[in-house]
């Protein structure tokens, strides 16, 4: 297998009815297949043809000030056909918005657009087989879910939080697939009850948003109040343990602590 490259495309949002999408920065890492660690990495803002549909992006750090003194696309073209052509592409929705941008850039400069030797898409891998258990596989729930931090919407750091999620996500997958199927069927009803926020994932001009304010505070199963009650209960349940009929005693307590 050749080496993957993640890669990310950040650009600006057509407006008043628009379809043109323009490259603000593009971002990529070069993966071991065999370890999953980054060997090598490229990132650059890029000056788009047009600086008016350069809006303000404070989620990013992306401004009209920043890419108006960046290179052309045409002055990086050769650096980024080099680290693309011939691998295996990997990212988060790339396959219905960011390489649709790397082949328009590439044909606004009269240049054959590189080519992948694979594709793999997470958000279309993750539809498949994580489902919605973590929410609506936006990249910024997708972190949130997993305690990684908030995304940033920079190319560079959203490719390298790309890879983290996919680790998260195979490391869930595996070992989900080790436990008895009872345990299995639990773990999937759980994780569908908590995961109903938010939209389903749409257009790509979605996903470029700023990330909606996401609490990652862990789910307990009591409330704070009742948190003494339950370590009072436990405290009885494991007294009980050491009368004539231990299991009895301990299985019922067990029942009123889970009510």
């Amino acid at each position: 297998m050749g080496e993957i490259v993640f890669f990310d495309v950040e650009t600006t949002v057509p407006l008043g009815g628009g379809k043109r999408f323009w490259m603000l920065e593009f971002g990529a890492i070069l993966v071991c297949p065999k370890k999953l660690v980054e060997v090598d990495s490229y990132c650059t803002l890029i000056r788009p043809g047009d600086l008016s549909a350069v809006e303000p992006r404070r989620f990013s750090g992306i401004t009209r000030d920043a890419v108006s003194i960046a290179p052309l696309f045409e002055e990086v073209a050769d650096r980024i056909f080099d680290i693309l052509n011939g691998r295996v592409w990997a990212g988060h929705n790339i396959q219905r918005f960011d390489c649709a941008r790397i082949r328009e850039a590439f044909a606004d400069i009269g240049k054959p657009p590189p080519e992948p030797l694979g594709l793999i898409d997470s958000l279309s891998l993750l539809t498949q087989a994580f489902g919605n258990r973590a929410g609506n596989l936006k990249m910024a729930t997708l972190a949130s879910y997993f305690g990684l931090g908030q995304q940033k919407h920079r190319s560079l750091d959203d490719v390298r939080m790309n890879l983290e999620v996919l680790k998260h996500c195979a490391t869930v997958l595996l070992l989900e697939s080790s436990l008895p199927q009872t345990l299995r069927n639990q773990c999937n009803m759980v994780t569908r009850s908590r995961a109903n926020y938010g939209k389903p994932c749409g257009e790509e001009a979605s996903r470029k948003s700023p990330p909606t304010s996401i609490s990652t505070q862990r789910v307990v199963p009591y409330k704070r109040e009742r948190f003494g009650k339950v370590m009072d209960g436990a405290k009885v349940a494991l007294a009980s343990a050491q009368t004539s009929r231990p299991l009895h005693s301990l299985l019922r307590h067990s029942r009123s602590l889970l009510r």
